[in-house]
C-alpha cells in the first residue's frame, strides 16, 4: 500500500552519494579527489581545467556539479561536473570575475553563486545556475558585500550564505529561497565571525558551517536547522585550518584538505548524520592544499 503524503507537504530528496574536492594552491592547482559514498577520499585525478584558487562548487540538476570564479588569474570561469565525476573543460565565464565566492544548491536541482571580491572591492552579487548546469548573468546583490564566506543547502531546498569578511570577521548570515532569492542579512550573533570556512548539508535537510579564520586557524563549527536558524560555537574536533567541504552518502558530509597558515594538509573530518565531527583521518592518498572547492554529485 503507498503512504498518504498530506497536502503541501515538503518531502526531503536525498542527498547525492559521491563528493569531489578540486583545484586550491600548494602550488595553484586542477588537480581532484573523489569521496566515495562511504568518505573514503581517491588519489589525485590530473586537472583539465585552468589551475585556480579560491574558487568555490555546488550541485545542481540533482545528480552534478559546478566549479565557478576564482583566481590565478581573476575568473569567471567554470567547470561542469558529470554525475561520474568527470571534471570538463573550461567554459567561458558569464557574470563579474571574483574569488573567495561562496555557492550552494537551492531549489532542489539549481545553484547560486554569491559575493567574493573583485578588483579591489567586495561585492554581494549572485549567479543563478540552472538545472542544466547554465550560469546567469549578475544579479544585483543583497546583503553585506563581504569575500570568503561560506554557503550550504539546508531545509531540503532552500541555500544559507554564512560569515565572511570586509576587513573585519563576521557572523551575518543569508538565507536563499526555493527560488533562488537572497535575504536580506540576519545576525547570527551565537556564531564567531571568521572567513575561509566550509560548509555542507546533513542529515537531509540540516546543513554544518566549520573551521576558518578568527586571527588565526579555528576547529569549531556551527549546525543550521532544517529552517535556517544557526546555532551556537561546537567546540573543535580536528585540526584548525581553512579545508572545503560537501555531503556525501546521502545525508553525511565531510571537510577535507586546508591550510592550516603554516602547511597545507590532505586530512579529513567525516560529518554524522547528525552533525557530529569526527577527529582527523589521514587523506594521505590526495595532495595537501586549500583555498579550493566541493561539492557533492551522483
Amino acid at each position: 500500500m503507498f503512504p498518504i503524503i498530506p497536502a503541501n507537504s515538503v518531502v526531503e530528496e536525498a542527498g547525492n552519494q559521491e563528493g569531489i574536492f578540486g583545484f586550491g594552491v600548494s602550488p595553484r592547482t586542477a588537480i581532484t579527489n573523489l569521496v566515495s559514498n562511504a568518505g573514503v577520499v581517491s588519489s589525485d585525478v590530473a586537472g583539465v581545467a585552468t589551475p585556480r584558487n579560491n574558487n568555490t562548487a555546488c550541485e545542481y540538476g540533482g545528480d552534478k556539479g559546478i566549479f565557478g570564479f576564482g583566481e590565478g588569474p581573476l575568473s569567471a570561469t567554470t567547470n561542469l561536473v558529470s554525475n561520474a565525476g568527470v571534471v570538463a573543460s573550461d567554459t567561458a565565464g558569464v557574470g563579474t570575475a571574483r574569488w573567495g565566492i561562496a555557492a550552494c544548491e537551492y531549489g532542489g536541482d539549481k545553484g547560486i553563486f554569491g559575493y567574493g571580491r573583485n578588483n579591489g572591492s567586495d561585492v554581494s552579487i549572485t549567479n543563478l545556475v540552472s538545472n542544466a548546469g547554465v550560469v546567469s548573468s549578475d544579479v544585483a546583490g543583497v546583503g553585506t558585500a563581504r569575500r570568503t564566506p561560506a554557503a550550504c543547502e539546508y531545509g531540503g531546498d532552500k541555500g544559507i550564505f554564512g560569515f565572511g569578511y570586509t576587513g573585519t570577521r563576521l557572523s551575518i548570515t543569508n538565507l536563499v529561497s526555493n527560488a533562488g532569492v537572497v535575504a536580506s542579512d540576519q545576525a547570527a550573533t551565537t556564531g564567531t565571525g571568521r572567513d575561509a570556512l566550509a560548509a555542507c548539508s546533513y542529515g537531509e535537510d540540516k546543513g554544518i558551517f566549520g573551521f576558518g579564520s578568527d586571527n588565526g586557524a579555528g576547529d569549531f563549527t556551527n549546525l543550521v536547522s532544517n529552517t535556517g536558524v544557526v546555532a551556537s560555537d561546537v567546540t573543535g574536533v580536528g585540526t584548525a585550518r581553512n579545508p572545503m567541504a560537501c555531503e556525501y552518502g546521502g545525508d553525511k558530509g565531510i571537510f577535507g584538505f586546508g591550510s592550516t597558515g603554516s602547511s597545507y594538509v590532505s586530512i579529513t573530518n567525516l560529518v554524522s548524520n547528525a552533525g557530529v565531527v569526527a577527529s582527523d583521518q589521514a587523506a594521505t592518498t590526495g595532495t595537501g592544499r586549500g583555498y579550493g572547492a566541493a561539492c557533492s554529485f551522483n
